[in-house]
């Protein structure tokens, strides 16, 4: 995958990290150039009481730890939308298709990566089917290979249980990056054993490891390879 341009489209912030934060790593000191598309604000959907101000102060804040968390996996840029958090289903889809194609047009990429189809969160099954439209497989499309990764206490939180990974990158060297970049993310990681933990991060990867033969992996499904 050297030399490559990748597009990561993730519902929210952290889901960059979640789903895929060793493998851009990986790739990106490999050679490749990687980009982050993130089409949700993320934080309004948790707490009706907070008043505006409140909210326009935790956004902004938020939008800062985005931009950290993504430098230290190596991300070039990252593209911030304000779709509603879990919310997407009052969006007609023609817009979020219309923010993913623009993005993608811009940058061209080769390779991108979003969510799984299937995962709990409505947010994800809507950027997933946006991404497959965004991306449909006609003559030009650049992008030539689309994986789609898991987010914990989501995808294995749906039933009956279906991400079946047949793509496995070994980053064993990068899970530091990836626990450290997840740490930025204040509003979003939780103690143990709640799956969005860092020591729940740690298990998830080492689970996938032992099934390919690595300390730590990160899982992806095959949605598209254009050769």
């Amino acid at each position: 995958m050297k030399n490559k341009t990748i597009l990561v489209v993730a519902a929210h912030p952290d889901d960059e990290i979640l789903g895929c934060g060793g493998t851009i790593k990986r790739l990106v000191d490999e050679g490749c150039t990687a980009y982050t598309l993130i089409l949700g604000e993320g934080i309004t959907s948790r707490d009706e009481k907070r008043n505006r101000d409140e909210r326009i102060v935790e956004i902004e804040e938020l939008k800062k730890q985005v931009n950290e968390a993504n430098r230290i996996i190596g991300v070039k840029e990252v593209f911030l939308h304000d779709f509603p958090d879990n919310r997407f289903d009052t969006v007609a889809l023609l817009d979020i298709v219309k923010v993913i194609e623009k993005v993608k047009n811009e940058l061209q990429p080769d390779i991108m990566f979003t969510h799984y189809e299937n995962d709990l969160n409505i947010d994800h099954q809507i950027t997933h089917k946006a991404v497959l439209t965004a991306t449909r497989p006609m003559k030009g499309e650049c992008v030539k290979e689309l994986y789609s990764f898991e987010i914990l206490s989501s995808t294995e939180w749906n039933y009956p249980p279906s991400f079946s990974p047949n793509v496995f990158f070994d980053i064993s060297d990068y899970m530091e990056y990836k626990k450290k970049a997840m740490q930025i993310y204040k509003f979003e990681l939780n103690d143990f054993p709640h799956p969005r933990s860092l020591e729940g991060m740690d298990i998830s990867a080492k689970s996938w490891g032992l099934k390919v033969g690595h300390k730590y992996a990160e899982a992806f499904k095959t949605v598209r390879i254009l050769k």
